[in-house]
């Protein structure tokens, strides 16, 4: 049978260890006291994970792709991909075109730097893969 006391001297016995582990001093890491906090968020990165690979471009991706499609106007393949969870501070960027033959690996990210350097002010960074067609 359930006895409600046990279940109440139970909660009351939690209660005291998480005012204990709190009034501890400095934050340390206590398993005990951060797993009901920790509950769930697991099914929620995985939700948001599955939302994100399906969701179409965000404003940023879009915004990014527009100006490479402007400033590239024989790219024959343009990916932006927002890796920043959808914030906006980092993007991959794939890009291949015919603008890049010839050109050194720096000198292709320098160009797409510059196409992006007024958008690249607000971001945290850039992964920035560029190609040539093979023909």
């Amino acid at each position: 049978l359930h006895d409600p006391s046990r279940s109440t001297r139970l909660e009351s016995r939690m209660q005291k260890q998480r005012r204990r582990a709190l009034s501890a001093g400095p934050v340390v890491w206590r398993p005990a006291v951060a797993a009901p906090l920790l509950r769930g968020t697991r099914r929620l990165f995985l939700r948001h994970c599955a939302q994100r690979m399906f969701a179409s471009q965000t404003e940023g991706e879009l915004k990014v792709t527009q100006i490479l499609k402007e400033k590239f106007p024989r790219a024959t393949a343009i990916k932006v991909t927002d890796i920043s969870g959808g914030c906006g501070a980092l993007y991959e960027i794939q890009i291949e075109s015919e603008e890049f033959k010839e050109k050194r690996t720096v000198q292709q990210h320098q160009m797409v730097n510059q196409a992006l350097k007024e958008v690249v002010k607000g971001m945290h960074g850039l992964w920035i893969f560029t190609s040539v067609p093979k023909h």
